[in-house]
């Protein structure tokens, strides 16, 4: 088999399961060693590795990382794919190490995530609502009054998850 034919097994049937929970958001997640733990089954199975590497791109005035994950074969072929993350040196009670810590493991996430086509749809980052509330239809009749009374739709924003739809509605006001 090809290398391209290996990875296309692997995406197609590896499952890494959510087994961290985000008390705070209310919310379960996976994690990149819960997505490497998963993998070496898979890499064993199909005669591959993995690597991941990371490298500082930007220094100043945020610093950025390139996160690579690459599958080798036996014959020396590979792919790669990457992810770009910004190092937050302003999170509160973090000390620098743990600052680029934290990124580098959301970079590993993401790149694993592209390598084995992870469907992130169904992850924290794309089902946290910060605690929002969809919006009700009597709260959305009362959102437009409230704009056109010269409200704000970042404070509507604030307080209720609005579909695509709500929002484009509520901007033509």
């Amino acid at each position: 088999m090809t290398i391209q034919q290996k990875l296309a097994q692997i995406q197609t049937t590896f499952k890494s399961k959510k087994s961290r929970f985000n008390a705070f958001g209310k919310y379960s997640y996976r994690s990149a060693e819960d997505i490497l733990e998963a993998i070496k089954p898979h890499l064993l199975e199909q005669g591959v590795t993995v690597t991941v590497n990371e490298k500082l791109i930007i220094s100043e005035p945020v610093p950025v990382m390139k996160v690579t994950a690459t599958i080798h074969d036996e014959k020396g072929m590979r792919i790669s794919t990457s992810a770009i993350v910004g190092v937050d040196l302003n999170q509160k009670g973090m000390q620098t190490p743990q600052q680029f810590g934290s990124a580098s493991s959301y970079g590993k996430k993401y790149a694993l995530g592209n390598l084995f086509l992870i469907d992130d749809t169904q992850d924290s980052d794309a089902t946290n609502t910060h605690n929002k509330i969809n919006i009700t239809p009597a709260a959305l009749e009362k959102a437009k009054g409230y704009i056109q009374t010269g409200g704000k739709l970042d404070a509507i924003k604030k307080k209720y998850k609005l579909s695509p739809q709500q929002e484009k509605a509520l901007k033509t006001l």
